[in-house]
């Protein structure tokens, strides 16, 4: 079996990787896994698709002169040390290889009837238009208390009565002992996820008829990986996952993992 490790994308805040080793660690743990088996290198993966990328870059006073995409690129390269560029190259949840897959993925499972885009109730902040979620609270975009509800059309998976969105066969090494946090916590995962979210960088969805609207990045994450592994010609892609990585970002990618064979 063609196995190539692949780190959980990291989120790209605002720190280096020699201040914060930590978060590295899924990086390191599949750089030494692939050397174990001698694979190739495989590109480092980063999580670009923020809410706080979105306020750091509405803040910046270069904000009119450097674009959003450019300013994550800018981030990205400043984590490594000068001329310590990763062999493998570099992949985020926006590169086009990534957003290509993703659309082709959706457009798919819609057609199969796996997910839909169907109206939902939802909140709206009512200072700057956020979507809250599904129930009223403060805008975790700019702070405001006030929220309308607001029915749109969103990109949902209802998950059949019972499915899991996490078991055994979903971990590369499924007979050691299961990471039992990432399994109680994906048991509390509500039936209908949403798939789809206001931000000012991710993958639009806007070909889908969700204008406005960017995939979740947590389904994102898991796409990045299989695109990566794609170019890499690798059949069985693993994501190292590390206690960074929350349980709720596997349960978004479920569905994207078992059509596409992914393991953790």
């Amino acid at each position: 079996m063609n196995v190539l490790y692949l780190n959980g994308p990291v989120q790209n805040g605002p720190f280096t990787i020699a201040e914060r080793p930590g978060k590295a660690a899924g990086i390191r743990a599949a750089e030494a896994l692939n050397t174990l088996l001698g694979a190739g290198p495989a590109p480092h993966l980063w999580n670009t698709v923020t809410l706080a990328g979105d306020l750091r870059h509405r803040d910046a006073p270069d904000r009119n002169t450097i674009g959003r995409q450019e300013r994550e690129e800018r981030a990205i390269a400043a984590k490594y040390a000068p001329g310590a560029a990763p062999t493998g190259g570099v992949l985020t949840d926006t590169t086009p290889a990534v957003t290509t897959l993703a659309l082709e993925m959706t457009e798919r499972l819609l057609q199969e009837g796996d997910l839909a885009v169907t109206p939902v109730a939802v909140h709206l902040c009512t200072r700057c238009g956020h979507m809250t979620g599904a129930v009223a609270h403060a805008c975790s975009a700019c702070g405001h208390q006030g929220s309308r509800p607001h029915t749109r059309r969103l990109l949902v998976w209802d998950r059949p009565p019972g499915t899991p969105v996490l078991a055994r066969v979903d971990f590369h090494a499924h007979r050691a002992r299961p990471p039992g946090h990432l399994l109680t916590i994906a048991q509390n995962i509500p039936e209908r996820l949403i798939l789809s979210r206001t931000r000012d960088h991710g993958i639009s969805l806007a070909p889908l008829g969700l204008d406005g609207l960017v995939l979740d990045p947590r389904a994102g994450v898991h796409i990045a990986v299989l695109a990566a592994a794609a170019q890499s010609n690798a059949a069985q892609p693993v994501m190292t996952v590390t206690e960074n990585a929350a349980a709720n970002v596997a349960a978004y990618g479920a569905l994207f993992r078992r059509h596409n064979g992914t393991r953790l």
